[in-house]
């Protein structure tokens, strides 16, 4: 038996976003994007505690999340993790302004950077003229042997 399916009608099918923002905005239209939306919430969040931290706690410093009172800090070193806990009751008077109803804090230290680090320019090191040498042989060997014309006589 064979079964034929009509052919979608394309008028009839949902219109994809075009660009980034407007599939971000569909996304989070969704249920599916309440963890995105928890991920802006708590990025947002740590942008106004970070000013109240000393500008070097600061940069090894990253809001992990906020839940039951608690706010959980990452940091990436564990004399950070002891200087952040010295601004914890600070920090929570903080959050407490805002809004938040943060009774705690937890430093958890991980083996990354909070922040991404910037990647160093590095400039290419000049060949020698022994290892240009070498590199064009080792090119050469990979070229296929050019094949010899009839009549060539060689």
């Amino acid at each position: 038996m064979k079964v034929i399916f009509p052919m979608s009608d394309s008028r009839s099918t949902p219109r994809r976003p075009s660009s980034p923002r407007e599939a971000l905005d569909a996304l989070l239209a969704e249920p599916a994007g309440d963890p995105i939306r928890r991920a802006f919430w708590l990025d947002g969040l740590d942008r106004r505690l970070r000013p109240f931290l000393p500008p070097s706690l600061a940069a090894h410093t990253r809001l992990a999340n906020f839940e039951r009172g608690r706010l959980v800090f990452v940091v990436d070193a564990p004399v950070w993790r002891a200087k952040l806990r010295l601004a914890a009751p600070e920090l929570l008077n903080v959050a407490q302004s805002i809004g938040l109803a943060a009774a705690e804090i937890v430093v958890k230290t991980t083996v990354s950077p909070a922040q991404p680090q910037p990647q160093p320019n590095r400039k290419a090191i000049p060949l020698s003229a022994s290892a240009k040498q070498a590199l064009q042989a080792a090119l050469a060997s990979l070229k296929p042997p050019v094949p010899k014309e009839p009549g060539d006589g060689k």
